[in-house]
């Protein structure tokens, strides 16, 4: 009203009043909109997509991986929800569960009213992800890479997708510190000496890791051979095969409830006549912890090494 006064006063028409009014209106609100502009961000995804985030206050994690770098980046805050699989650290039970990442439901996820959800890759069902693409939540998927450089990039990802790249920038460089060192112990182990693994996912179905599996990076990481590596992914092992690869060692992951213990695992008929049956040697290990190939990597290389031979290795410059 004093805006009209005034202009009316100096011999303004109605429609020029109109005018001016509209121009210092939009004046007024572009300062508040450059800066909700710049508050945003844009990141390229593991798709190549380039996804804008406005607001990261509600975000919805999918993938252990995820999960534990947003929490060891100290944004657990901004976390609503997890997948079924993100059990590490504790605090994150305490979220609300989608259920397993490879099986969520659109309704669910937007039920959640996130402004980001941060997810593996290898989420699914295809037609779950196709609805998330189409949606305004930015949707950032992080490559999968079971490597050190892939650990880095799926944490300066995630830091970008939050605007914490200088707390990114330095976990990741903490991380990788980490994890060359605990793989550097590998090169400590004569390779006469280093036994076969192999990766099985359970005891009723044995299917077994190949080359291009997670299994297969920590095993070789910690100094093991997988003389299932002429295979690509997973692929079922029979006695017969099992005989021919003579693994010295099974390792598996956790079933949450103490086992499988080695009685289980090897009164299994293909397994009993392998090596590692003669000698009991049996390995588990938490699956995430395993093969998320996060934060904690390094440690389950070093845990694998040194169940594997027994001693506490130290790599150079510990």
């Amino acid at each position: 009203m004093h805006i009209r006064g005034s202009l009316r006063t100096a011999g303004l028409s109605g429609a020029a009043v109109y005018l001016t009014q509209c121009v210092i209106a939009l004046a007024l609100l572009l300062p508040a909109a450059q800066a909700q502009d710049e508050a945003s961000v844009q990141v390229s995804d593991a798709l190549g997509r380039l996804v804008r985030i406005t607001s990261t206050q509600r975000v919805v994690t999918l993938g252990s991986d995820i999960t534990e770098i947003v929490f060891a980046l100290g944004a657990e805050d901004r976390i609503v929800a997890v997948d079924r699989g993100s059990r590490f650290p504790e605090d994150a039970t305490s979220k609300d569960n989608v259920g397993y990442r490879r099986r969520l439901s659109t309704e669910g996820l937007l039920s959640l009213n996130p402004d980001l959800i941060l997810a593996a890759e290898d989420i699914g069902p295809p037609e779950t992800v196709d609805v998330l693409k189409q949606i305004e939540i930015p949707l950032v998927l992080v490559p999968k890479h079971d490597s050190g450089e892939g650990i880095r990039r799926k944490i300066e990802l995630v830091a970008a997708a939050l605007s914490l790249e200088t707390e990114g920038r330095k976990l990741a460089e903490e991380v990788l510190e980490k994890f060359d060192s605990a793989t550097r112990l590998a090169d400590m182990i004569p390779q006469a000496k280093r036994k076969k693994v192999v990766f099985f996912h359970g005891v009723e179905r044995l299917t077994a890791a190949g080359a291009d599996t997670a299994a297969d990076a920590i095993i070789r990481y910690a100094g093991g051979i997988n003389p299932m590596d002429a295979f690509q992914g997973y692929k079922a092992a029979s006695e017969e095969k099992l005989i021919e690869l003579a693994p010295d060692v099974i390792l598996m992951m956790s079933n949450g409830r103490g086992g499988p213990t080695p009685d289980e695992v090897f009164s299994n008929r293909a397994l009993s006549v392998t090596p590692a049956a003669q000698t009991r040697s049996l390995i588990v290990l938490d699956g995430a912890y395993m093969i998320g190939f996060g934060p904690r990597t390094a440690d389950a290389v070093r845990d694998l090494t040194k169940a594997l031979y027994g001693v506490e290795l130290k790599s150079d410059g510990e």
